[in-house]
């Protein structure tokens, strides 16, 4: 399973109260499998509600509304939220060249996530051509004043040798400040680098651990990876009730590229450890993942 990539989504984040409404900060949906150049794809409408949580008898767009008001004013946040409805077509119609205008005003006062979602905006080519060194540099900045998010970005395309040269020791200390922050999907991939030594020196058990902090927090791959490590016993001691439940977990949200392992992991459990692993994998859906949509709304 390859590292997955951040943008304009697939993070947590804290909420404020800003004209009503509730703004959660996100950040961006990885690719999976063998490609190299990751897509982000918009939300469907229950993930956009987990982005924004309405006022009563608000709709996207009353919020759309009101962030064109202070954007208007020269809210560097409402210029980002402003562009992320035009850019998913929330109480609008899609339209990357506004989404454009208003991330380039909110980025000339600095604003992090408007670099972040220009990032993705150049790393996608939406409304523009592509261009993964423009990508780069946007994330970079946005990286820099503290984006978890485009840290991991940063990560990906400096492990992947897009838009710069290929630098793995660089992209595990990106994915390591990301992880350090808490962000589950620098987290997972900084635990890939340590069960494949990839910029880092081969460690099976900082690898559990760093899958294990992700799995924690709902992410899918990480869960996946932990259970096969205890499947196996690398980094942990062997345990194939608690592969089964890791695996299943995620095979219940949806995420089903362990599911070939769930039947030889089963041949190993009498019935009532197969209940138990299937009870925890129930219990950890209260847990939900760090999904994220993709655009980084501002906090």
């Amino acid at each position: 399973m390859t590292n997955r990539f951040a943008g304009m989504g697939w993070r947590r984040g804290a909420g404020v109260l800003l004209g009503g409404f509730l703004l959660m900060a996100s950040a961006a949906r990885a690719q999976e499998g063998g490609k190299n150049i990751p897509a982000v794809t918009v939300e469907n409408r229950e993930a956009t509600e987990t982005a924004l949580v309405l006022g009563p008898g608000k709709n996207l767009r009353d919020a759309r509304k009101a962030f064109e008001k202070e954007a208007l004013q020269g809210s560097a946040a409402a210029q980002v939220n402003l562009a992320v409805c035009y850019m998913n077509g929330w109480g609008t119609e899609k339209n990357y060249g506004a989404a454009l205008t208003w991330l380039k005003e909110a980025a000339k006062q600095g604003q992090p996530q408007a670099y972040t979602n220009l990032g993705l905006v150049y790393l996608n080519g939406w409304g523009v051509a592509r261009n993964d060194e423009e990508a780069l540099r946007n994330f970079r900045y946005a990286a820099e004043h503290g984006e978890t998010g485009a840290m991991v970005n940063v990560g990906y395309m400096t492990e992947k040798g897009m838009g710069t040269g290929a630098d793995l020791p660089e992209a595990a200390e990106w994915y390591r400040r990301a992880a350090d922050r808490g962000d589950a999907l620098g987290q997972n991939n900084l635990a890939d680098l340590y069960l494949r030594g990839l910029g880092v020196a081969q460690n099976d058990v900082k690898a559990a651990d760093w899958f294990q902090k992700a799995a924690n927090q709902g992410q899918s791959g990480a869960r996946i990876k932990l259970g096969f490590l205890c499947m196996t016993g690398r980094g942990v001691s062997r345990n194939a009730e608690a592969g089964y439940a890791w695996i299943l977990a995620a095979s219940q949200a949806g995420d089903h590229r362990g599911d070939e392992y769930l039947a030889m992991l089963a041949a190993q459990l009498n019935p009532e450890q197969l209940e138990a692993a299937t009870r925890r994998a129930h219990e950890m859906q209260a847990v939900p993942e760090a999904h994220f949509a993709e655009t980084a709304l501002a906090r």
